[in-house]
């Protein structure tokens, strides 16, 4: 039997709204039913832990029942800890933020090393976006930490988990609010160009899009809550559907399925902004 991890992104739970915890709850009943080896949450798992420790504490209660015996994987996203402040200049990530997260989650990274029963090897690396291109101290220290994490693999496959994606269209695009900046892209380069790199999984764009460069598949992760209006997204490629990524670990290979389990909704943001993310003014 292969390896199987879920992948859950873009929650946005707090104990101040209910709209998306009834999602969870459908996601959740079918982990339970087939448990998976690891189960990622790649980033905004609370609606605004990036202010407020109750959705942070929240949401990492929700994630733990959901996970059950199975180890969770956690990152942040720019709701959880803040991000760069040229795209969030009134939540800027912090090393109080951080420290936040922490309390809740752990460490803002991950290294897993799963093997399953048929010779599979694989390494899941996860690591924390909203800090990269700010110069912020953490960023160095995990571009150092990414190269410990890439020795001693021996036959072992790459599996990488990111909230935000490398890039939308191509290494070359250009600084947005969707992706990694293009300042900090090369730090990645160890791991974009490792020969053992078979997946890179992201979340953020409430997108789910899959893609493969070369021996390695990009997969973006839908929302476990909400859409967004493809007029605040022009541009942009990918389904606008709600649900969670099941990705299956052959030998040297991955196989990547969406899940929406009956009953899951993903409403447009404007049909649950008020009770979300209201506009001021």
């Amino acid at each position: 039997m292969p390896l199987i991890v879920a992948q859950v992104s873009d929650a946005h739970l707090g104990p101040r709204t209910t709209v998306f915890q009834a999602n969870m709850a459908r996601i959740e009943q079918v982990l339970h039913a087939a448990p998976p080896q690891a189960l990622v949450a790649s980033g905004d798992l609370s609606l605004d832990g990036a202010d407020r420790d109750a959705d942070l504490s929240f949401a990492a209660s929700a994630f733990r029942r959901m996970a059950g015996a199975a180890p969770l994987l956690a990152i942040p996203g720019n709701h959880d800890v803040g991000s760069d402040p040229r795209t969030m200049p009134t939540q800027p990530v912090d090393a109080g933020r951080l420290a936040r997260w922490q309390a809740q989650f752990g460490a803002d990274r991950f290294l897993q090393d799963l093997d399953g029963p048929g010779g599979e090897a694989w390494r899941l690396i996860g690591l924390n976006t909203e800090i990269m291109g700010t110069g912020l101290a953490q960023e160095a220290e995990q571009a150092a930490w990414l190269g410990q994490a890439l020795s001693g693999l021996g036959r072992r496959r790459i599996a990488a988990f990111l909230h935000k994606p490398v890039f939308v269209n191509g290494p070359d695009d250009a600084f947005d609010y969707w992706s990694v900046p293009p300042e900090a892209r090369p730090a990645l380069a160890p791991l974009l160009h490792h020969p053992a790199l078979r997946l890179v999984a992201s979340g953020h764009l409430h997108l789910h899009r899959m893609e493969r460069r070369g021996e390695v598949a990009y997969a973006w992760a839908p929302p476990a809550s909400f859409i967004c209006e493809p007029e605040i997204q022009p541009g942009l490629p990918g389904d606008r559907v709600g649900g969670f990524l099941r990705h299956t670990l052959h030998a040297d290979h991955v196989e990547t399925e969406l899940v929406g389990p009956a009953g899951l909704r993903a409403p447009f943001l404007e049909e649950v902004r008020a009770e979300t993310y209201p506009r001021l003014g």
